[in-house]
């Protein structure tokens, strides 16, 4: 199966939550399941799945494991001492992904999903990042959701899960929904679904060329949220918005997150994104990706991807 294009995952989302709303809970007991005990620097992982899939429980191990990976390198351990994942029947390949307090993860799994689907799914890796950052009012959760939506392909493309390419195209494909529309009163207050997840993505894309350009690239948005965890901001935490600016911007020894919320928060502003994807030296001709490194901030986009050290 094609893998789903990064523009295509806010629809999924949707969806997938109304799925859930109109689904009965499905008890552990209403299903034969396998339990397995995996352990990550720093975490373990309590995985419950059913035996009745098309992958094996092999593959669902290594499926949770790849998104395991990615935030254990992206933090340097996992970010939670302990974590129940358990995966449920239902809907098409890889669905209806809910984190719960820095606890528990659950995700559903559909009875024809393949390999290459469980591959190719993006979905765990986001909600095990809702794990290592704290939960906060309604207002941001366009905060939250965009800081799993960007850090999650950082991740992976850091350790090569995903390309370049990839990473590069989905964004570019992705982020013209995140844009302020007439009516937009800023990112606190205007809570549709585009300007949630990719208006939020944006902001933390916007976050991390500025922190690279303020440090000669040697600090980046994963010390922000490193420095968050740190401070036990996991998902088991309720903060406040100044909170977590305060956090984020001693974690990269640099005025941004709390400047960039004042100018993005309470009012609309329009990105030009053509701009943007041309001084990164990022150009897509409708098909592929290529890149150009004389672009003015060619080095920030080399660091952003820059592999795991």
């Amino acid at each position: 199966m094609t893998p789903l294009p990064h523009r295509t995952r806010i629809v999924v989302l949707i969806l997938a939550a109304m799925t859930l709303v109109a689904m009965p809970l499905v008890a552990r007991a209403d299903y034969p399941a396998f339990e397995a005990t995996l352990t990550e620097p720093g975490g373990v992982i309590d995985l419950s799945a059913p035996h009745h899939l098309a992958v094996s429980s092999d593959e669902i191990k290594a499926w949770v494991e790849r998104a395991a990976t990615a935030l254990t390198h992206f933090y340097g351990r996992y970010p939670v001492k302990h974590v129940s994942i358990t995966v449920l029947p239902g809907g098409s390949d890889v669905n209806g992904a809910v984190e719960y307090d820095g606890r528990r993860i659950e995700i559903h799994v559909s009875g024809d999903t393949t390999h290459a689907d469980l591959v190719a799914d993006w979905m765990l890796t986001h909600e095990m990042f809702h794990l290592s950052q704290p939960e906060l009012d309604d207002d941001y959760t366009w905060m939250s959701e965009g800081m799993a939506d960007y850090l999650e392909p950082v991740a992976r493309v850091r350790i090569r899960q995903i390309t370049p390419e990839r990473f590069w195209r989905d964004l570019v494909e992705g982020m013209p929904q995140g844009l302020p529309k007439p009516g937009d009163r800023g990112l606190d207050h205007t809570h549709t679904w585009g300007r949630t997840y990719w208006g939020g993505s944006l902001y933390w894309l916007i976050a991390d060329i500025h922190v690279r350009q303020k440090t000669d690239n040697k600090k980046s948005v994963r010390d922000a949220a490193r420095a968050v965890l740190d401070a036990g901001g996991d998902g088991s935490q309720d903060w406040n918005i100044d909170r977590l600016l305060d956090v984020y911007d001693s974690g990269v020894g640099v005025t941004v997150f709390k400047d960039l919320h004042n100018e993005m928060g309470g009012k609309p502003v329009m990105v030009d994104l053509d701009e943007l994807w041309k001084s990164l030296g990022v150009i897509f001709d409708g098909q592929n990706i290529t890149f150009n490194d004389a672009a003015p901030l060619a080095n920030i986009r080399r660091g952003i991807i820059a592999p795991e050290k």
